[in-house]
């Protein structure tokens, strides 16, 4: 890389890949536009503010809407359909991780710079609050309260905590190891991840929604919770998700990943 030229190293979970090499497109661009210190730090993190308040928000919305009605085929469609469509429009900008077990995952093996990793986890958790406020602004108060805006409340006992919590860290486990293999591994990393995400999202609330919820986002939690100020095993959506996405970076570093991702067995 010429010294003329600024590395906008923003890991992009889509992964277009067109073939060229820097040289090549150098030369078929000669006035190669150079990112900028915008583009670079403040539109990666505007993007995951952006996409979490709409990821959030159907989510919420789905939920909300779902009151009385059996399974969780609703919220399952929803939350994979909304996570792969924003993953697709705005993972060129910022990766598209919408959730701080991600970020926390994608950073760790080697995807983004320390210095986004605060910004990103804080754009989230606004985001969330924002798209849950936006979830309550639309739905009358009586079918919000009832459904705690969205909140996870599946856990009510305390026997259930244990199995709730090793639910959200195999669940994240699954979904973290499939962004992070599918759009960060050079080896693995596919065009068609932000579709694999999605139907993880999906996959994952079908198999555990009436254990934990099926949460595998600390933003996604914290939104509602504070909207609707509903708190129950709220600690559950932090711990579980962080070990999964902790046990995804393990596996990678050490087994999965690429000769510039694995720590040992190079």
């Amino acid at each position: 890389m010429s010294v003329t030229e600024t590395k906008c190293e923003v890991f992009t979970i889509a992964g277009a890949d067109t073939g060229e090499t820097t040289t090549e497109k150098g030369k078929n661009n000669p006035k190669q536009k150079i990112c900028t210190v915008y583009e670079q730090y403040v539109q990666p993190c505007l993007a995951e503010l952006f996409g979490t308040t709409l990821f959030v928000f159907v989510g919420c919305a789905s939920v909300i809407g779902n009151m009385g009605v059996e399974g969780s085929i609703q919220p399952a469609v929803a939350h994979g359909l909304a996570l792969g469509v924003l993953i697709m429009v705005l993972g060129q900008i910022s990766g598209g991780h919408f959730n701080p077990a991600v970020s926390l995952s994608v950073y760790l093996c080697g995807g983004m710079e320390l210095t986004l990793l605060g910004p990103y986890i804080l754009a989230q958790l606004s985001g969330g609050m924002i798209g849950a406020g936006l979830a309550k602004a639309i739905y009358p108060s009586p079918m919000f309260m009832v459904s705690s805006g969205g909140a996870f409340n599946v856990v009510k006992t305390t026997s259930a905590l244990g199995g709730a919590t090793v639910a959200e860290m195999m669940m994240t486990l699954f979904l973290t190891t499939v962004v992070c293999m599918g759009a960060l591994n050079s080896r693995t990393r596919s065009q068609s991840a932000p579709f694999c995400i999605g139907l993880t999202v999906t996959a994952s609330i079908l198999a555990g929604g009436s254990v934990s919820g099926a949460c595998m986002n600390p933003a996604r939690a914290l939104g509602p919770a504070v909207v609707a100020n509903y708190w129950d095993h709220h600690w559950i959506y932090w711990v579980g998700p962080t070990c999964g996405a902790l046990l995804t970076v393990s596996f990678i570093r050490l087994l999965f990943g690429d000769q510039n991702t694995r720590v040992v067995l190079k």
